[in-house]
């Protein structure tokens, strides 16, 4: 529901209601609809697309938050401090174990909700600003204790960095924001998600591919350096899957040095004065260059935490461990990737269901918060106010470094220092959904090594769910350099990027 009429909303603690209108909004940015561009490569055109643009999105402002150099648990500790008990915050980015994952966004919301519930009395009114993963889990918890729970988002749609798009000209939901998980580490929203209906499909493993191949898995044969081998048949399908292992053991001896040092440095330095990368430059897997290893091994590292290695620490950048990627201990062991699985039957499911019976008024934007002993209130974009006895905001990092919520009294120094320090991480994804496969690997997840291409990771729903759609996911820079592009520009890029994969 949203504020398409006057309402009076009661403060219950407070005793005060105050008069709500419509909020005018800045417009929430509109998925690309599904087009066919005329591709000026071999690979043929896409009969639908979709694409992500986090960075450029006035409600995110980038897709999760990340470790910057020098910061660690206690900055994200400090963004969790409530004030005055009046004033509560959570999301992905206060997030102790997890932050920039669903797991973490819903465990501050628990965390949120518990504090509430400490400092208030039965009946009071709460508001919760933000209807994402944080938000809808915060909002269940109180409501469920007994409060007059309100929430109240600026967008047109509920799920914040949770996005599922479901269209009759595509074969499945397209999920512009999260929609992998790992099969332990995630495995309660697993759960909630099959108890809910909710389809999810089994990862298969990935496989390397030169960016210079002229058939799938056509350069990724050879002996390996680090002992690995890979093999292809004649038809260019891959019959076995080689990991990075050249990547991998580079980032494993920079971490492992980086945690002896008297100060957090860069990924990227950690890498450079460590020697790794000029021991990834000396090894090979096959055909299949060692600096080139290295540097998709980082452009699957953007892909996940949305940051270079120039910008992510090497003491707190790889916590929690990403998706689909090897797990690296600082003491430099490595695991290997726990199973991952895909969502193909909309998360937002895990959204709605979280909100069910919790009154919620969307296209609502509040600009302003007013905290005092006495309560809280709400500035909309109208100027007009709602008072409640507290609140719990959980707006992305990125609108809060973007002061696009302000607070009075200013934020406490702390607070303030803590939001600068954070690093705000942008994660795209493209969704290219075709007539028929053009490509004849089986592999679930391609990743493109050397080349100029900013799309080096691709997912092929082939084998997943038995349809022809391939995803693209790309991070950092490449993201923020691709946002700049058109839709065709874009389709062009990504169809130029998938040539690798044309069938012999």
């Amino acid at each position: 529901m949203s504020f398409t009429r006057r309402s009076f909303l009661v403060g219950a603690g407070s005793g005060l209601s105050l008069l709500l209108l419509t909020a005018c909004t800045t417009p929430e940015p509109v998925p690309t609809p599904s087009s066919s561009p005329v591709p000026t490569t071999a690979v043929p055109a896409p009969s639908a697309f979709r694409r992500s643009n986090w960075s450029t999105d006035p409600f995110a402002r980038g897709s999760h938050s990340f470790a910057t150099v020098g910061t660690g648990p206690e900055t994200r500790e400090t963004l969790a401090t409530p004030l005055l008990d009046r004033v509560f915050f959570a999301g992905e980015a206060t997030s102790l174990e997890h932050p920039g994952t669903v797991i973490g966004a819903r465990e501050s919301g628990v965390r949120a909700a518990n504090e509430v519930s400490v400092a208030s009395e039965d009946g009071e009114k709460i508001a919760v600003i933000g209807a994402g993963a944080a938000g809808a889990e915060a909002a269940r918890l109180l409501a469920l204790y007994g409060y007059d729970v309100v929430m109240i988002d600026a967008r047109e749609r509920t799920g914040g960095r949770i996005h599922s798009i479901a269209s009759d000209d595509w074969a499945t939901t397209v999920e512009l924001g999260a929609w992998r998980f790992a099969q332990s580490a995630d495995s309660d929203i697993l759960t909630t998600l099959d108890e809910l209906g909710v389809s999810t499909a089994l990862v298969g493993q990935p496989t390397l591919v030169s960016a210079t191949a002229t058939a799938p898995g056509g350069s990724t044969g050879g002996d390996s350096t680090e002992g690995d081998s890979a093999e292809s048949d004649p038809n260019g399908a891959d019959s076995l899957v080689p990991d990075n292992t050249v990547g991998t053991t580079a980032l494993a001896s920079a971490l492992s040095w980086a945690a002896t040092q008297a100060s957090d440095v860069s990924l990227q330095d950690a890498l450079d004065e460590s020697g790794a990368t000029e021991g990834a430059s000396g090894s090979s897997i096959g055909e299949l260059a060692g600096a080139d290893l290295l540097g998709q091994q980082l452009a699957a590292v953007a892909a996940s935490y949305g940051a270079a290695a120039s910008d992510l620490s090497s003491w707190y950048g790889f916590t929690p461990p990403a998706v689909g990627l090897p797990v690296i201990r600082q003491d430099g062991t490595v695991e290997a990737a726990e199973p991952q699985y895909a969502v193909t039957g909309g998360l937002s499911a895990l959204i709605d269901d979280s909100l069910d019976g919790v009154e919620t008024f969307l296209s609502t934007t509040v600009v302003g918060v007013a905290y005092s002993d006495d309560g809280v209130s709400l500035r909309l974009g109208t100027g007009e106010s709602l008072s409640v006895d507290r609140v719990v905001v959980t707006v992305p990092i990125g609108v809060l470094q973007s002061n696009d919520l302000a607070f009075d009294p200013l934020l406490p120094f702390a607070h303030r220092t803590a939001i600068a320090e954070v690093g705000v991480g942008t994660v795209d994804t493209i969704w290219l959904q075709f007539d028929e496969p053009f490509w004849t690997s089986d592999a679930a997840v391609w990743n493109i090594v050397g080349g100029a291409g900013d799309i080096v990771t691709w997912y092929n729903l082939m084998p997943i769910m038995g349809e022809p759609i391939l995803v693209g996911v790309y991070g950092g820079a490449a993201a923020l350099r691709l946002a700049e592009l058109s839709d065709d520009e874009l389709v062009e890029t990504a169809l130029a990027n998938l040539e690798p994969f044309l069938a012999a």
